[in-house]
């Protein structure tokens, strides 16, 4: 490609339209005052879980290329979960997860949890600063608190600069800690949902015998190994291998899989089983090329991991500056996955128990995409205000499980329509 020398370097336009969104701008690094993000978000799902986020990040650079980032995040989640049974043609009756009371689900519908709520409040550190001449050091924390699950984490990073600063070789690593203490215990897997009165003498018991303890953990590893380059003043792209190790609970304490007979009519429920151990390995390549009236930012990512999960993610935006400080960028994602090897949307009478089961649509074979539009403008001195809308939509599919009976005359697969809107301002 010939290069152009009228034309602005790509990364200074990069570094510029990310300051740009962000609400600060290309010379922050010689400013101390502290630049503030702010967003809140809505979720919501038709006639299933609906999420509320309100993030609110502050970035603080010194003199000398020093940089604090401090992140708060509060999610509010309310609405109804998929429990993992099968529709019937018939009502069911379930026990809440805590043992405390029942739910009906009418012939025909999804069985979904309306207990499902929960709320979450996240902290996050992160202090970067040069080291040397071409060496970029990061440091950093995170702590998380839902009402019945904790997570605490550090990472670090190191980047090296070559070539000019045009090529950046980065490192990186991670731990984590989550503990879960869900309301109701540590369910046994594979053990029997107790399903009748709580008030009952004997229930109490007989719930206590399909538990195993009130609390349980999981820890995991994250490494990264990634690279950067400038090609021209065009164009940078960047690639990344990441590889992540999780042992301990990794069970969904909430989730239960329908067990049938040759019918396909539900004889029993079933909490559902998954290995205490998981390692994934994810590829991702990125380029974002500056077009004359705009910047294409696209990605592709590969996850491939011991369940037997493959996932592709495709991701395209492309940023529309206006003279006068507005812009558009319209965003589409396609995402496809794989079913993990003991997904099944249920069990039957007929057939040995496995040692592990889900029927989780999360770890299923699915496809799902997302469009959507941010609009954003400036609100004077330095400071911007942009709305994102996005429709997400998802679809999972059969592994090839057939199916019973009853079972095909019901949505075992049932499609998930979702709207996003966020508001983010930026001063």
């Amino acid at each position: 490609m010939q290069l152009n020398s009228k034309k602005p370097n790509l990364k200074a336009l990069l570094t510029t339209a990310s300051c740009a969104l962000l609400g600060g701008n290309a010379n922050a690094a010689v400013e101390e005052s502290w630049q503030f993000d702010t967003a809140i978000m809505q979720y919501a799902e038709v006639d299933r879980v609906m999420a509320t986020e309100a993030i609110i990040a502050g970035q603080k650079t010194f003199n000398n290329d020093q940089v604090l980032s401090l992140k708060l995040t509060l999610d509010a989640l309310t609405g109804a979960s998929p429990n993992g049974a099968v529709a019937q043609s018939s009502p069911q009756t379930f026990t809440r997860p805590s043992g405390n009371g029942q739910y009906i689900v009418d012939a025909g519908e999804t069985p979904l949890d309306d207990t499902f709520k929960d709320t979450r409040v996240q902290l996050t550190g992160q202090w970067t600063q040069p080291l040397g001449q071409n060496y970029t050091v990061s440091a950093g924390g995170n702590f998380s608190k839902e009402y019945d699950y904790l997570s605490v984490s550090m990472n670090g990073n190191v980047a090296r600069d070559f070539n000019n600063n045009n090529t950046t070789l980065s490192m990186g690593m991670a731990y984590a800690f989550d503990s879960i203490e869900p309301e109701g215990g540590i369910p046994k897997p594979l053990s029997s949902m107790v399903i009748g009165d709580s008030d009952v003498d004997g229930f109490d018991d007989d719930f206590n015998n399909t538990r195993i303890d009130s609390d349980d953990s999981k820890s995991t590893l994250d490494l990264l190994f990634g690279v950067t380059q400038v090609i021209n003043r065009q164009m940078l792209v960047q690639f990344n291998y990441s590889y992540s190790t999780v042992s301990g609970y990794l069970t969904d304490p909430f989730k239960i899989l329908s067990l049938v007979n040759e019918n396909g009519e539900a004889q029993d429920y079933l909490y559902e089983s998954r290995p205490d151990e998981r390692t994934k390995h994810a590829f991702f390549g990125q380029t974002k090329y500056h077009f004359d009236n705009g910047i294409l930012d696209a990605s592709y990512r590969f996850m491939t991991d011991d369940w037997e999960i493959d996932s592709h993610t495709f991701d395209f935006r492309y940023l529309i500056p206006f003279d006068n400080g507005h812009f558009i960028e319209p965003h589409i994602r396609v995402y496809t996955q794989s079913a993990a090897e003991f997904y099944q949307p249920f069990l039957a009478q007929t057939s040995a128990l496995p040692e592990y089961a889900s029927a989780d649509y999360r770890i299923g074979e699915l496809d799902t995409y997302t469009i959507g539009i941010k609009y954003g403008m400036p609100m004077g001195k330095g400071n911007r205000l942009a709305f994102r809308f996005e429709y997400y939509h998802q679809a999972p599919k059969s592994n090839g499980t057939e199916e019973l009976g009853v079972l095909k005359d019901v949505e075992l697969y049932e499609q998930v329509d979702a709207i996003i809107a966020q508001v983010t301002y930026s001063f």
